[in-house]
């Protein structure tokens, strides 16, 4: 029994399931989560989180379960793991991501592909799941966890920005909860969100009120010494320092790393002693072109010689070389990460060594040079950028950065932190002058240092560089034989504090010799002390040149006070006059430059003057003036000591002021003022700290505030501001010292002089407020810094003065400013209250009330004038967040303070900020934040607020509610219209909604109290809520169905379906209005109605009633629903090809409103019923449009859409605009498809809605304001257009006609006339000259309910595209229905398969059956003419279907064939509108046997007349064509035909059994008869225009003949068969029922149809003759319709055309082995009208006989056999060339590619070649398995069809001698491209019929081997004229006999 669960709720998939055999189961992928519903003994119920809808059964042993929570328990719970937020949210982005990935993979390679995209996401997605991998491994410190839900969350964010996802707001990287913040606030974090994600920027969105991160003041160069490649062969030391290559000077430190002698990668000291890390450098530092130089020291012997391998007992420091390395920007500002840079060594002279740096920048290349070296590297570094404070670096570097050393920046950094101790004094030796003492040479100098104290005692305190210890004393380098040497090297002294006072530096010089074994001699030293004798200051900063005293013996040296009190500087030694210990050397010096970087000492006298000035009292005017030019620096770094002695001085011990106390006031404002400076900004909490702990004057208090209330005085009557505004700007701290003055006083004194306080300081902002009503221009900027600095002097007030008195203060100087001020003013007072919003002050009832009054009553009042629009939004939209916060504290009732400062908001701010809103540009910048305030404060309104703003609006009268809540609608109608949001902000706009949707039900309070019940009825009103309702329930964002389901279950849970409630309100209100309902009819009918195609059941079932409302309220009052009728059409037809609405829809309305009118029964019943099923129609027909608007494939469907529609709009509804719209969008159809003679059809439906009158219609899209003959001539020049471009030109004439009785009779334009009558001859000509082609005609069945309705069961004519082909058309109709199925049957198909959800398709050819056209009657008229009609104009079409009826002959199945006739009818004629119509009407006619074969006869008759009647007025065209066509209807006449015809029809028996079909057979007697008198007129003509090499051909023909004359006379015993034969003339045919020129034979001659409509041969014999394959002989199709269309080789198959078709079962079975074989014959035709050349070329060699393979009956069945081409293969892959000689054909065969199967396939059967003694005669007619090429360039049947297989249309033969050719195709030989063909030989005689070229037999008897069939070709063939070959091409078919309104009589 399945239970619910309860502590199994959510889980992983850790394997796939995937049972189908399990009844219910859940498909399941790994990794899937999935909710438990229920548990059954091992299994659960359930569904997966990707699809909630389908839920299902799965083991539980497949689920990992999982910790989760359960959110709105219940029916719509939602359950969450109880995870991470960051690691569900990474889950669920990689799970939506996934999806979108795999969409664009599909894309790659198409148009829409993006590989730059799918590289980006795929990169996104591994670093995501990477991360999340990491976080969930919980083994990452919290700093590193909170880094790295950073990077996710903003890899997420900018994953989301660029696939169009929604932006989510974040706070600190935590999504926000919209729930738990204010609209405002939620606006505020979307902003913030947005520019964080579009600046890839690591700080995600975080609320307004946050701080900005601030602005990185420190930055740091870590530092690392990779390799050094260079050998010296002694000890080195390498210094690193930075080089300021602009200043020319260096800002660091020196970093020291030493080298033994082996070599750097040997050496290792101590672990980072090759790194370091440069700090303190500020902004302008990696602004200016830094360089690193390395400074490279050997340290070893005086002269280094690779040779002395002995130890050196000195180590002299030598001058090496140098290395430079640029730090390129990219660098410096951290952009590449750790950077590694190589640098070669530079070497120069000892004495440039010191400048060889600024000698390599300067590329002052003749003083320095390249050291060689071996390796190609030579010194290699790295280096990376940190930014930040040094120890937060450190931590986010920890692997980087910890146990570096550090080297520290020359000088104090930009920053300068309080906790900072440093007392460092940095030594440069510069240079010296020493004397030579005797030598030739120059001495060998070495300095040494050493650090003293008072005693004498060394001090570990000097530093050659950092990295290494401090040492005593430090050694220089030793310039060789350089008495004025030049050092430039640094050092640095670190010397306690507690001994620096004592201390001294002394330098002693020595010269080192060469020899080993000399000791250094001291010859000389200096000193230099670091303090004055006072001890106050230090040894100024800057270059001093020290006195050299001579001393050979260091003893001497061991009491420093001997020397400490001899002038150490040498300017202060030229005017010493007392005696010394030490000899001063005048000519000896040496230059030192110092620079004291200390925190704890100074060397500016002014500030010692200040810190003691109680030893110089009178001085003290003087030293406070001098303060301000002490050095920022040095102030601060004593600043406890400098306000201790200034508040000394401020005031006496009972509080008086003093003399001084004004100077003191300066320059507290002075030093205030340097904390404002961003160098000093972090000494404030040092300030902080001196306040709450240091500072003791309690009673300055009133002296301060008297100071600054004097200069608040002072203001207005003094230019100078200056003092003014830094006092101003420094109110914050001095209102610090005033409060902690006044506690400390109170403290003491136990509260006294409390009023006298408060006194004070009303007395002081009185004065603020005097000054800031000024309108003085000199004090604005004053005004404007005490507003800017106000609230830190509020913010102090309050911890001595409640927030109320406070509160008071504040908006006294609020009000006191003047509205109508300055700009500058107007923002500074915002500010100002923008600032005490944000203020403690706020949170207090008391004091939020009274600022919230005057805060309100300013932005009001600056809203109006439309002033600082922004900041007034920034205002208020701090106002509406704290408000909202305040009011989150309370989870139940409010307290009366609350709801008094949300009525205080609305009442003042509600309807100004409506205003604003309406009038402000959606592009505005504060637009977004006054929407984001509206909505704000719509939120924090209740039910009671809403009340009391009707009523405060009612108070002044109705208009002005009136006016409050039409502007309200309109606001909100915009917003939801046009959104002021962005698409991606999904949060903010469904808050938004939601907050409208709450609003939108209280205004509907006042809508039905004031302006519906009352009488005051406001149809304005009431229609743009009702226009806002349907806006809102119809914006894009609303609409679930678009939403992935995970986003669309999230909002259901969140708001539910906001559409459903918008529908219910709309429907409550609208059962509200009642008797109103008239008035928005029609203007509400179409929103309505696209409020009721919102795809949401529920929502469609409430609101679909609405309508029945409207039509009886219509009704009623007019007495029809005409207006709503025709108003829901309109829109119906726009909002559905909006992609609005589905066939659910549909039957919702047809339903829902038919059982209204059911169920109320109202008078209007039956005009509603058909109104509600003429609207289902429309819908179906729009549905049915919209359907197939997309692809090129549809455009058959969307013609067929767009008819049903425009004949709905005419004959239903009278919608003559709608009707007049859809006529263009047809014909816009038409044009692009080529159907230029359908497009004209379709323009002239309009033009039949214009009349020749000049009343002026109105301008559209199309046309411009014209009268009606105006635009009826314009359409008219259109549609003349496309039926030029169509070859119509038969219709263009009358229009033409019509325009030409305008021009000359009514409009009297000669011109026009004579341009119409120019183009109505043109188009005469065209109708005898131009090139057409008669497109086939096709039955199309649809057949299953899968099809679509405009389809479904129906039966359509197609006329096919010109050139088609049935294989052609068949895969078109294919490709536009590619889930259908082809039916291979042509029978009717069954209710199976018409109730069947599936979709088939039957196909089948059908011919055309032409009216009789009164027209022609009695006149003789041109082939040309009538051959149009033949094909055009037409609605009735045939389609024949074998059947056989009674027992089968095998040996003569003529007994038994009947023709089954279909005549179809369509509903229009064709062409028309469409290239399709609908069948209306179709009957079925029997024709018997004998009345079958009098068809094929006669139509066989007619062709050879045809042919005779051509060749008589062109004898010199090729003679083939004649030839051929008469050899082969004479040798199947005589071998079978027509004894085939004797046995089955002239029997005894036949009329016995057969009595009604006796008038069949005497009818083809005579047809047979007058068969042979046309063949003996033909060879008349035939051996009177034959070459001389085709001679023998005609005298053995004449000869056949005679035999064929003599069987006729004998079976018809009619008088015919009596005549002469001496001259073989023949009587000429009868006239046809319309006389044609016979001037031009061509013109007579006429196409024929398939084998079906086609003369049959006579009966063969059953033995020995050569067979072709066939597939079936039970159809009828046209000559073209053939699968292929091949250039070279058309070769005709009836076969393809009968495979369309069916024929019975029990034929195909009987029959196939009682067929013997024959050969077939082929000849050359063009569908596509190729040159003349190839054609005549192919003429010449395109006959076989081919011996097909045997074949089994299956493969038989499913294959098309054709003759073979080994040799030639058409690219197209449908037919190949024939071959060029019988040895070629022989045994060889090719397949085609087969058409879909049908049903009842004939089996094809392989042809052999054989030998025999007895040549049989030939078997039953059937078709090649070859199919037709093209349309008959030949006729296919005419020329071998109809006799390819040994028969023929009267006997034998060809059915048309003469190549036929198709309107559009060239003739089909030209004298210019013909070739003589050579001559062939004269065949065998004991061939009974010869084979010629291009008249292949039909029927033959095969005596001979395959040798002996040679081809014979004639050699001097005459070719005519182009244009008579052209007329005989054009013109030789036509409609077959049997489908003429008048057969021609019998002879």
């Amino acid at each position: 029994m399945w239970t619910p669960t309860k502590n199994q709720k959510y889980g992983v998939v850790i394997y796939n399931f995937d049972q189908d055999e399990v009844p219910q189961a859940l498909h399941l992928d790994v990794g899937e989560t999935v909710q438990v519903l229920e548990e059954c003994r091992g299994w659960y119920r359930g569904f997966s989180t990707r699809n909630r809808n389908v839920k299902g059964i799965f083991p539980a042993q497949f689920i990992h379960l999982k910790p989760f929570k359960i959110d709105n328990e219940g029916l719509y719970e939602t359950v969450t793991p109880v995870e991470d937020p960051v690691v569900q949210e990474a889950a669920s982005v990689l799970r939506e991501w996934g999806q979108i990935w795999k969409n664009l993979y599909v894309l790659l390679g198409t148009s829409q592909g993006d590989q730059e995209l799918w590289d980006a996401v795929r990169k996104a997605m591994m670093d995501v799941a990477d991360w999340r991998k990491q976080l969930i491994t919980g083994t990452l410190t919290s700093d590193q966890i909170a880094q790295l839900k950073l990077k996710i969350t903003s890899k997420i964010d900018w994953g989301n920005r660029k696939l169009g996802l929604d932006l989510v707001p974040r706070v600190d990287g935590e999504m926000v909860d919209p729930d738990a913040v204010s609209v405002v606030e939620l606006h505020q974090v979307h902003v913030q969100s947005a520019e964080a994600s579009q600046s890839h920027s690591q700080g995600l969105g975080t609320l307004a009120k946050r701080k900005e991160r601030r602005k990185v003041l420190s930055h740091h160069l870590f530092f690392c010494m990779r390799d050094f490649s260079y050998h010296l062969g002694e000890d080195a030391e390498i210094f690193f320092s930075l080089y300021d290559a602009q200043k020319a000077k260096f800002i660091s430190e020196r970093f020291l790393v030493k080298l033994s002698k082996e070599g750097f990668s040997n050496y290792v000291e101590k672990i980072h002693s090759n790194c370091t890390i440069f700090t303190d450098l500020g902004s302008g530092d990696l602004a200016s072109d830094l360089y690193i130089v390395a400074h490279v020291v050997r340290v070893g012997r005086m002269l280094f010689s690779e040779s002395v391998k002995k130890m050196s007992s000195h180590n002299y420091r030598r001058p090496y070389g140098i290395a430079l390395f640029r730090l390129a920007q990219s660098v410096l500002q951290g952009g590449e990460g750790e950077v590694e840079l190589t640098g070669k060594l530079f070497t120069s002279d000892e004495k440039d060594f010191w400048q060889l740096p600024e000698l390599v920048l300067k590329k002052q290349s003749n003083k320095y040079s390249i050291m060689s070296n071996n390796a190609s590297y030579g010194l290699v570094v790295s280096v990376k950028v940190v930014h930040g404070e040094l120890e937060q670096a450190t931590k986010e570097n920890p692997l980087l950065l910890k146990n570096v050393c550090v080297t520290k920046k020359l000088g104090f950094s930009d920053v300068i932190m309080p906790g900072d101790v440093r007392n460092d004094l940095y030594v440069t030796l510069n240079s010296g002058e020493f004397e030579r003492g005797g030598k030739s040479v120059g001495k060998n100098i070495e300095v040494t240092v050493l650090t003293l104290d008072a005693e004498g005692q060394a001090l570990q305190a000097i530093y050659s560089g950092m990295g290494h210890e401090g040492t005593p004393e430090y050694s220089s380098m030793i310039m060789y034989h350089n008495n004025s040497p030049r050092w430039n090297e640094r050092l640095k002294v670190a010397i306690p504090i507690d001994q620096f006072a004592g201390a001294h530096l002394r330098l002693e010089y020595r010269h080192c010799s060469t020899r080993e074994r000399n000791e250094k001699k001291l010859f000389g030293f200096s000193f230099v002390r670091l303090m004055d004798d006072d001890g106050g200051t230090t040894l100024r900063d800057g270059s001093h040149e020290l006195c050299v005293y001579k001393c050979d013996e260091r003893g001497r040296l061991s009491n420093p006070m001997e020397y400490l009190n001899m002038p150490f500087l040498s300017k202060e030694a030229v005017d010493c006059i007392y005696s010394l210990p030490f000899q001063r050397s005048p000519k000896e010096s040496i230059i030192i430059d110092t620079l004291l970087c200390s925190t704890k000492l100074t060397q500016n006298v002014d500030l010692l003057s200040l810190l003691r000035w109680r030893s110089t009292p009178d001085g003290i005017g003087e030293t406070l003036s001098r303060l301000t030019r002490v050095d920022g620096a040095e102030t601060v770094k004593f600043l406890q000591d400098v306000l201790d002695a200034l508040f000394a001085m401020f005031s006496t011990d009972d509080g008086n002021s003093t003399q001084h106390s004004g100077h003191v006031f300066q320059a507290l404002v002075f030093i205030f003022s340097l904390l404002e400076d961003s160098k000093f900004e972090h000494f404030k909490p040092v300030m902080d700290a001196y306040i709450t702990g240091h500072f003791a004057a309690a009673l300055v208090y009133k002296g301060l505030i008297s100071c600054v209330k004097h200069l608040s005085d002072l203001c207005p009557q003094t230019e100078k501001q200056e003092a003014i505004m830094r006092c101003f700007r420094s109110l914050e701290y001095i209102f610090k010292f005033i409060i902690q003055s006044r506690l400390l006083f109170a403290r003491a004194t136990g509260g006294q002089n409390e009023d006298s306080f408060r006194v004070d300081v009303d007395s002081l902002f009185e004065s603020f407020a005097h000054m800031l009503n000024m309108h003085l221009e000199n004090i604005q900027a004053s005004q404007v810094t005490l507003l800017e600095h106000l609230q830190g002097a509020c913010d102090q007030l309050c911890r001595v003065l409640s927030p109320g008195e406070v509160a008071n203060h504040l908006s006294n100087l609020f009000n006191a400013t003047p509205v109508e001020s300055t700009r500058d003013l107007t923002r500074a007072k915002l500010h100002a209250m923008k600032n005490s919003v944000n203020s403690p002050i706020y949170d207090d009832d008391e004091g939020r009330g009274l600022l919230l009054e005057t805060i309100c009553t300013h932005l009001r009042q600056h809203l109006d004038s439309r002033l600082e629009l922004t900041l007034c939004g920034e205002v208020l939209s701090d106002i509406v967040i704290l408000t909202h916060k305040h009011i989150k504290k309370y989870s139940h009732k409010l307290p009366a303070t609350l709801h008094q400062d949300v009525e205080m908001i609305m009442r003042t701010l509600f309807d100004v900020v409506v205003q604003v809103i309406l009038t402000l540009e959606r592009s505005a910048p504060s637009s977004g934040t006054l929407v984001a305030c509206l909505m704000g404060i719509l939120q924090l309104m209740g039910e009671s607020h809403y009340s009391k703003l009707w009523e405060a609006h009612m108070i002044s009268g109705t208009h002005h509610l009136r006016h409050l809540l039409h502007s309200t609608i309109v606001l909100l109608a915009d917003l939801v219209r046009a959104a002021v949001f962005p698409s991606d902000w999904f949060v903010m706009r469904m808050v938004t909604n939601y907050t409208i949707l709450a609003a939108m039900q209280e205004i509907a309070q006042p809508l039905i109290s004031t302006f519906l019940k009352q009488g005051r009825f406001d149809n304005q009103l009431w229609s743009s809520y009702l226009n806002l309702a349907v806006g809102f329930l119809t914006q894009p964002c609303l609409q679930l169905e678009h939403f992935s389901q995970q986003k669309r279950h999230k909002v259901l849970e969140r708001y539910n379906d906001m559409r459903v409630l918008m529908g219910f309100q709309i429907l409550s209100m609208w059962r509200e209005l009642d008797d109103h309902r008239l008035h928005f009819i029609p203007g509400m009918v179409g929103p309505f109605l696209e409020v009721t195609l919102v795809p949401e059941p529920e929502l469609r079932k409430a609101t679909l009633p609405i309508f029945f409302d409207m039509m009886q309220a219509e009704q009623q009052a007019k007495g029809s629903f005409k207006q709503v009728e025709t108003e829901l059409i309109d829109k119906l037809d726009i909002l559905v090809s909006e992609n609005k609405g589905d066939d659910e829809y549909r039957q919702l309305f047809n339903t829902i409103l038919l059982e209204r009118v059911r169920s109320n029964d109202p008078v209007w019943r039956e005009s509603g019923t058909a109104f509600i099923n003429s609207v289902t129609r429309l819908l179906e027909r729009l549905l049915d449009y919209r359907n197939v608007m997309q692809g090129d494939e549809n455009c058959d469907k969307r013609m067929s859409c767009t008819v049903n529609l425009l004949n709905f709009y005419k004959n239903e509804v009278n919608r003559q605009e709608m009707y007049i719209r859809y006529i263009y969008k047809l014909h816009d159809l038409h044009v692009p498809a080529g159907n230029f003679t359908e497009a004209a059809f379709t323009l002239q439906l309009h033009a039949n809605q214009l009349a020749w009158t000049q009343r002026m219609l109105h301008a559209d899209h199309l046309y411009p304001a014209q009268t009606e003959t105006q635009r009826k001539e314009l359409i008219y020049m259109k549609i003349i257009d496309n039926f030029d471009k169509g070859k119509c030109w038969e219709q263009g004439i009358p229009l033409l006609e019509e325009l030409a009785t305008q021009y000359r009779t009514r409009l009297f334009d000669y011109q026009k006339l004579s341009e119409v009558l120019k183009r109505q001859a043109t188009f005469y000509e065209k109708i005898l000259s131009g090139k057409r082609y008669d497109n086939e005609y096709f039955r199309v069945g649809f057949y299953g309910l899968g099809l679509p309705l405009f389809v479904r069961n129906k039966v359509f004519i197609y006329r096919g595209l010109e050139y088609e082909q049935i294989g052609a058309f068949t895969q078109r109709i294919q490709t536009e229905f590619p889930q259908a199925k082809m039916l291979s049957h042509n029978t009717p198909p069954d209710d199976t398969i018409r109730s069947s959800d599936a979709q088939y398709i039957q196909i089948c050819a059908v011919k055309t059956l032409t009216e009789p056209n009164p027209m022609f009657d009695g006149v003789e008229v041109d082939e040309r003419i009538l051959k149009y009609y033949s094909n055009n104009h037409v609605r009735r079409f045939v389609y024949d279907r074998p059947t056989y009826r009674g027992p089968a002959d095998k040996d003569n199945e003529f007994k038994n064939l009947w023709i089954e006739r279909i005549t179809y009818t369509t509903e229009f004629e064709l062409p028309g509108i469409l290239k399709w119509f609908e069948v209306v009407d179709q009957k079925m006619d029997q024709l018997c046997p004998p009345q079958y074969a009098c068809e094929t006869v006669e139509r066989n008759n007619k062709q050879i007349r045809q042919i005779t009647l051509h060749y008589r007025a062109n004898p010199q065209d090729n003679i083939q064509p004649f030839t051929m066509r008469l050899q082969g209807t004479i040798d199947a006449a005589v071998n079978g035909g027509v004894a085939k015809y004797q046995d089955a029809f002239f029997g005894p028996d036949y009329l016995v059994m057969y009595p009604e079909n006796a008038d069949h057979v005497n009818r083809l007697k005579v047809l047979l008869s007058d068969q042979t008198m046309i063949l003996e007129n033909a060879l008349d003509l035939h051996g009177k225009i034959a070459p001389s090499a085709n001679q023998p051909l005609h005298r053995r023909l004449v000869d056949v003949f005679e035999g064929l004359r003599n069987k006729v006379r004998k079976m018809c015993s009619t008088p015919q068969s009596q005549r002469s034969t001496s001259s073989l003339q023949s009587t000429p045919p009868p006239p046809p029922t319309h006389r044609r020129a016979d001037s031009d034979p061509a013109t007579e001659f006429r196409r024929t149809g398939s084998i079906v409509n086609s003369p049959l041969p006579p009966l063969p014999s059953d033995k020995g003759a050569v067979s072709t394959s066939s597939s079936s002989t039970s159809g009828h199709s046209s000559q073209r319709s053939s699968q292929a269309s091949s250039l070279y080789a058309h070769f005709h198959s009836a076969s393809h055309d009968d495979e369309l078709y069916a024929k019975p079962q029990e034929w195909d079975s009987g029959i196939g082995s009682q067929r013997d074989s024959r050969p077939r014959s082929a000849y050359i035709s063009d569908s596509r009208g190729s040159s003349p050349k190839s054609l005549s070329k192919s003429l010449n060699n395109d006959y076989m006989i081919v011996p097909p393979p045997k074949l089994s009956d299956e493969s038989q069945r499913w294959r098309h056999s054709r003759p073979p081409s080994p040799h030639t293969t058409r690219s197209s892959g449908i037919h190949d060339s024939l071959n060029t000689s019988w040895s070629d054909s022989h045994g060889s065969e090719e397949s085609l590619p087969p058409l879909p199967p049908r049903v009842g396939e004939r089996q094809t059967r392989s042809v052999s070649l054989g030998g025999e003694d007895d040549a049989p005669p030939p078997v039953l007619p059937k078709r090649m398995g070859k199919k037709c090429a093209s349309p008959a360039m030949f006729g296919c049947d005419q020329l071998v069809g109809d006799g390819v297989d040994g028969c023929s249309s009267s006997g034998g033969g060809l059915s048309n001698g003469f190549p036929a050719s198709t309107p559009g195709t060239p003739p089909l030989l030209s004298p210019r491209n013909h070739r003589t063909p050579p001559p062939p030989p004269i065949p065998p005689k004991s061939i009974s019929t010869p084979l010629t070229p291009l008249s292949p037999p039909t029927c033959f008897s095969l005596n001979t081997s395959a040798e002996d069939l040679t081809p014979t070709m004639p050699t001097n063939l005459y070719i005519g004229t182009l244009d008579e070959t052209q007329h005989s091409l054009l013109e030789n078919y036509s409609v077959p006999p049997r489908l003429q309104p008048h057969p021609p009589p019998s002879p």
